[in-house]
């Protein structure tokens, strides 16, 4: 491979990489469709390569999140060890499946969340409430047996699309169990890192992944994770969903255009 296409490759790394820190995708949803897209790959392809970038990115932008606020250990392990016993399942399905039908079924997911984004964006805020109404008004617990229950849900999906388990994870963690929007995207982080590990090796030992665009890819992400989280954490909550929300579209008009 010639020095430019790694020339590129870093500098392509290094945006995804911000962007990912950011919006706490790790990155792989821009990759996938880029790689797909500039690189003429096939979806399993596109993802088992994203998959080599994204996991070192996402163990840094979870050092990096747990820094600002601490992790809850035991919630994302069960979370962990939900993930990493399904995602080689969804990934042993997107094997199996032509490009293009997994390419469509990426993009109508990611459209979902997406409009998902949007309503908590336009929704007109709740009358206000007395206090002591508010106060007894119950709000889902999140033990380690829902983390876990969670985990399944998201290594399916992680090991099918490659990126999918923080993605739905995260409007779960902010919607059901009222979590800041930079809690939920450490929490869903953590939780796929096993997983995503596991997907790897699958897509990796059925020839789905490209060492060597990958790995500048992940060279170049590492150096701009740091700055993602930390615009993070200074942009206001609504503002980020916003964002959220524009990238997952974006990303789906992408792979609409691919298809």
């Amino acid at each position: 491979m010639s020095l430019w296409v790694i020339g590129v490759c870093l500098i392509c790394g290094a945006l995804i990489g911000f962007l990912g820190g950011v919006l706490g995708i790790g990155g792989g949803l821009i990759a996938i469709p880029a790689l797909v897209l500039l690189m003429d790959m096939s979806q399993q392809l596109a993802q088992g390569t994203a998959l080599i970038m994204v996991l070192p990115t996402i163990v840094m932008a979870v050092r990096k999140y747990n820094q600002k606020a601490r992790i809850d250990r035991r919630v994302a392990g069960a979370g962990a060890l939900g993930a990493v016993l399904f995602t080689w399942v969804g990934a042993q399905l997107a094997l199996g499946i032509s490009s293009s039908t997994l390419r469509i079924s990426f993009a109508v997911f990611l459209f979902f969340v997406a409009a998902f984004y949007v309503y908590r964006i336009v929704k007109p805020p709740r009358i206000a409430v007395a206090k002591s109404e508010a106060a007894s008004r119950s709000v889902a617990q999140l033990t380690p047996g829902r983390s876990a229950a969670l985990g399944v849900v998201c290594g399916t999906l992680g090991g099918f699309f490659g990126v999918g388990g923080a993605v739905l994870a995260v409007p779960i963690l902010t919607v059901v169990f009222r979590l800041p929007q930079t809690s939920a995207q450490a929490l869903a982080l953590t939780m796929i890192i096993p997983g995503s590990t596991i997907a790897l090796i699958t897509y990796s030992w059925a020839g789905q992944a490209s060492w060597w665009i990958g790995l500048p890819l992940a060279a170049g992400s590492l150096l701009f994770v740091p700055v993602g989280v930390r615009l993070a954490y200074r942009l206001p909550e609504r503002r980020l969903r916003a964002c959220f929300a524009a990238m997952l579209f974006a990303t789906v008009a992408l792979l609409i255009f691919e298809a």
